[in-house]
């Protein structure tokens, strides 16, 4: 069924990849309730949300496009989900919120059967896009340092270095350092391992407990969405059009690079192209759809998948391998709820996954100022006013305004000056 022969490789081989793969990914249950739950999500619906996007995008991808490429809810969205979209819109609770993932999810799943996603990504300028990753990098690791403390609020600065004695604080240093540690030796399942080990040095200083055990048996959350048209009324009544087009577009950057950049490392690439790129796709925006009902964030590919690729999976019995995990994982609720409970186990993972994140600004042209200064403005503007949508407003205005001005307007795509015109409207109109 996964042609094994055919793509080099054996089945032991595959589940050793998918176990690697898990460990290296595993982190999204413990970390994806802990930002959800700043938007007022309850941590059991958020975890076994999780666990069956997770589960239901994995098994599509191994079972209909026979890629060792896993799939979950992404970094990056979640904390838009959270601090911008529930955050800042004072009207908008986390029932709304979701419609508007389901929305994008539905417009998804129609743009991964048609051509115009492609069109869609060739004509988004590549320096945006490297803009809005490294941006979201920042954002990511701001929320880190937050949480923990190491940054504070500062009337004189609005950010300032917090107290380093704090036993939170040290904690989550601690942490850091490890996992910095294990990374750099190439240990798979750093992040994974780095939390572990942190929660074993909070359980013996007295700031972790397993009040409630360890393992519990799971249960399907309750619908978050009931009925798919009340979710596009909400989406019509809140005016959440840029939202969902947020979501959409890093959505779908953020997969397709993935998916190009881990078929290229496992050799599944042919020339530019990338064989059953729609089931692929399409494994993405069912697990997003699927996953909003339940109630998380949208999903992603996630780049730790290349963990996989590199100790040997090369098929979809790699990702059949992390499906299977991510099951085992819904029993451990309890264990999962009391670890991420603490931040200082949590904050280092964010951290570290912004600093790879951020490593896009390596592509930009930073030697041309029409190009250069729309990806600074979107890196900039994440962080810094706490909403990744705004940033890519600011990009997407920027951008076609200065090339205008250089004469370089007919380079510019006609969708960019759409879109450009939809977000300066929503900025300068609509409440944000």
């Amino acid at each position: 069924m996964f042609k094994l022969k055919e793509n080099g490789t054996n089945a032991k081989t595959e589940i050793i990849a998918g176990l690697t793969t898990f460990l290296t990914m595993v982190y999204i249950v413990i970390v994806n309730p802990v930002i959800l739950a700043d938007a007022g999500v309850p941590f059991d619906q958020v975890f076994m949300a999780t666990i069956i996007a997770a589960v239901i995008g994995t098994l599509w991808m191994a079972l209909f496009a026979n890629y060792p490429i896993a799939i979950a809810p992404g970094m990056g969205m979640n904390a838009y989900f959270a601090y911008s979209v529930v955050g800042s819109h004072g009207n908008i609770d986390y029932v709304t919120a979701f419609s508007a993932v389901f929305v994008a999810g539905i417009i998804f799943i129609i743009l991964s059967l048609t051509p115009f996603r492609k069109k869609l990504i060739e004509a988004i300028p590549e320096n945006l896009k490297h803009g809005i990753t490294a941006g979201i990098g920042l954002f990511i690791a701001f929320i880190g340092l937050k949480q923990t403390g190491i940054i504070t609020a500062s009337k004189s600065n609005l950010v300032q270095l917090g107290n380093l004695h704090s036993p939170l604080t040290i904690l989550a240093l601690v942490g850091l350092a490890i996992t910095l540690i294990l990374m750099v030796r190439n240990i798979h399942g750093a992040l994974f391992i780095g939390m572990i080990i942190t929660a074993i040095i909070a359980l013996i200083t007295g700031q972790l407990s397993f009040n409630k055990g360890i393992i519990g048996v799971p249960h399907l959350p309750e619908f978050v969405i009931h009925n798919p048209i009340s979710a596009f009324s909400d989406v019509y009544t809140h005016s959440l059009y840029a939202v969902v087009f947020s979501f959409l577009l890093v959505t779908i950057f953020d997969t397709t690079g993935t998916m190009v950049g881990v078929a290229e490392q496992a050799g599944l690439m042919k020339g530019k192209t990338m064989p059953r790129a729609r089931e692929a796709l399409l494994a993405d925006s069912i697990a997003t759809t699927i996953g909003s009902i339940f109630g998380t964030s949208p999903t992603s590919a996630f780049v730790e998948s290349t963990s996989g690729v590199a100790a040997g999976g090369r098929t979809g019995l790699t990702t059949v391998t992390v499906a299977i995990l991510f099951v085992i994982s819904s029993f451990f609720g309890p264990l999962v709820s009391a670890v991420s409970g603490l931040s200082a186990i949590t904050a280092p993972a964010l951290i570290i996954v912004g600093s790879l994140m951020i490593g896009s600004v390596a592509h930009i042209k930073w030697n041309e100022l029409d190009e250069a200064f729309p990806a600074f403005i979107i890196i900039l503007s994440m962080p810094l006013t706490s909403s990744i949508a705004t940033g890519i407003a600011l990009g997407f205005i920027s951008y076609p305004l200065l090339k205008v001005f250089k004469g370089k307007w007919r380079e510019v795509h006609l969708l960019v000056y759409f879109f450009a015109i939809l977000f300066f409207i929503q900025l300068a109109f609509l409440p944000h």
